[in-house]
């Protein structure tokens, strides 16, 4: 069976197999554009230009001829050390399908969980991580279940009782229940398919004095932007079991001024699609991955 090599940011991926490079394509990670290149082949091509491989034939590109090694060899392997901000890339098309299908399913209630897990299985590789290729999600539905349904029945028996105070209530244990959602999927990051051992360390406690904090901030207009980036850098410094710091280095100006763009440009609807790109790309651009100890002042 041939094994395959492909281009991201300029560095070689590989080999796979067959099979699970055909799975690479599947999965949207191997793309038209990417390129790519197999034993026998004179040079790098995009992937769209190998018959068979995903469609289409064209002329390949002007590349030299020489394989893999043009690509620098060993690629990202050993690549933890390395620093890099995030990036995110996805079909548009693909995207509005798979969000629709997601709110649909949310709003029957207990297909929830597994119409999560099954949209950040995809969502997950469309982040381009630098040093840690083939980005993927393992977590499992069932892990949900307990917590989601028993937050379903908690909320049941305190709408029946009428009680003020344990409504409250039932709002501090939704926000556990996203910390508790925060740590799951956090620790079941995968790349190329090994576990990346990661935790998120922040505690119940802090995490729920931020969303409090941020509700607060409400009242002001526009003092949720700058709680949003604090608790950013927050959330990134509270990431744990990497040898890199994970650093947010956008501004509250900077959110305030694309959270007032991508409102007026969702009110049209069609375009919510590109501005969540938007907004995800501008994120994942200002989370950087530095070699511990060379963090600015």
């Amino acid at each position: 069976m041939a094994s395959w090599f492909y281009a991201s940011e300029g560095k070689q991926q590989g080999p796979y197999p067959e099979g699970q490079f055909r799975d690479l394509v599947a999965q949207g990670i191997v793309r038209p554009d990417t390129l790519v290149w197999s034993e026998g082949m004179a040079g790098w091509q995009k992937a769209a230009e190998i018959p068979g491989l995903i469609g289409g034939r064209g002329a390949p590109p002007m590349m030299p001829a020489g394989g893999p090694p043009m690509m620098g060899a060993g690629g990202y392997a050993g690549g933890s050390g390395s620093g890099g901000s995030i990036s995110v890339d996805f079909d548009i098309i693909e995207f509005t399908w798979r969000s629709i299908v997601m709110l649909i399913g949310m709003c029957f209630i207990i297909p929830v969980p597994w119409v999560f897990v099954w949209y950040t299985k995809w969502i997950v590789p469309c982040v381009n991580v630098p040093g840690r290729p083939n980005l993927s999600f393992t977590g499992n539905a069932m892990a949900l279940v307990p917590w989601f349904f028993g937050f379903i029945v908690l909320a049941i028996v305190i709408s029946l009782i009428g009680s003020q105070l344990l409504s409250n209530l039932l709002f501090i244990a939704q926000i556990v229940l996203y910390w508790l959602l925060i740590k799951w999927m956090v620790a079941n990051l995968a790349s190329n398919g090994q576990p990346l051992g990661l935790s998120f360390t922040g505690s119940v406690w802090a995490y729920i004095g931020w969303n409090l904090l941020f509700a607060i901030s409400i009242i002001t207009i526009i003092g949720w932007a700058w709680v949003a980036a604090a608790q950013m850098r927050w959330f990134c410094r509270s990431i744990e079991g990497t040898r890199r710091e994970i650093l947010f280095n956008g501004s509250g100006l900077e959110i305030l001024w694309r959270g007032i763009v991508a409102a007026i440009l969702c009110a049209f609807i069609i375009p919510i699609p590109w501005v969540y790109r938007w907004i995800m790309n501008w994120f994942g651009s200002q989370t950087e991955l530095a070699p511990r100890g060379s963090v600015r002042a």
